[in-house]
């Protein structure tokens, strides 16, 4: 399930995510005066999606916890395209800003990133927002900001810097992505990973006897251990994305000293 943000009216909701002065969402009027807050709604909408998923957020189960209808809570946010757009940017005023960099660029750079990861894991709903229209709100301006702050560190030109933005930001929601799938598969299909998995590789055999002599690189990955993880405890997709997420990252800023040292 993939939703697009940036799909209210563009004027309303740039107004409400920077809180231009005399908000256009609220209605004028005799009347008593409004008893919520645009903040206290986006909150119980973002409470919503982190329990029920993207799927169960609606106005109506966010008014439900106010003890309302979703007709009032029209009053203060137009719909519900320009309330995703408010939670995609508040929740992530969540992730730290400030980190020690008294050492050079490469520790905050790893706590950035294992920062974030953390924060899609307790947000997976945030993973289904494409990427395709950004929300362009002050938080998600300040997440880039805090990012852009460690690498200039690094002294690699603007252009090379935006590459490696756009690259750290796919790989730390890639991996994540992964885990939150995984968690989300046995609510979903109805089996454990643990069965799905042995009710296919068992089947391997039978279908494919031919196996080990048509994918023999495959093979040899497996004899050498390739495919054994560090936790057997943990799920093995959720726990293969963790160890990719902490390999891939060392390569990642690896390469980052690779190419400021060629300058």
């Amino acid at each position: 399930m993939v939703v697009y943000a940036g799909q209210g009216d563009a004027r309303r909701s740039m107004a409400l995510l920077w809180r231009t002065p005399g908000p256009p969402d609220v209605r004028t009027g005799p009347g008593p005066r409004p008893a919520l807050t645009v903040d206290q709604i986006v909150d119980a909408a973002i409470e919503v999606a982190d329990r029920d998923g993207m799927a169960g957020l609606s106005m109506r189960a966010v008014g439900e916890r106010f003890g309302r209808t979703a007709m009032a809570l029209y009053t203060y946010v137009p719909s519900k395209s320009e309330l995703l757009d408010l939670m995609y940017d508040r929740v992530h005023a969540e992730l730290p800003t400030g980190y020690d960099q008294i050492e050079g660029w490469r520790a905050p750079l790893t706590a950035w990133a294992g920062d974030l990861w953390r924060f899609y894991l307790r947000h997976p709903w945030l993973l289904q927002v494409s990427q395709a229209r950004p929300v362009l709100g002050p938080h998600e301006y300040v997440v880039l900001e805090t990012l852009v702050r460690i690498l200039y560190r690094t002294g690699l030109d603007a252009k090379a810097l935006r590459r490696t933005v756009g690259t750290l930001f796919h790989f730390v929601r890639g991996t994540a992505q992964t885990v939150a799938e995984a968690r989300q598969a046995q609510a979903a299909t109805g089996m454990s990973d643990e069965d799905w998995w042995y009710a296919r590789s068992a089947l391997l055999a039978e279908v494919a006897p031919d196996l080990a002599q048509r994918f023999p690189t495959l093979t040899r990955m497996e004899s050498d251990q390739g495919f054994r993880m560090d936790d057997e405890t943990v799920p093995y997709l959720e726990q293969e994305a963790r160890e990719t997420f902490d390999f891939g990252l060392t390569v990642l800023l690896d390469g980052i000293e690779a190419a400021t040292a060629r300058g």
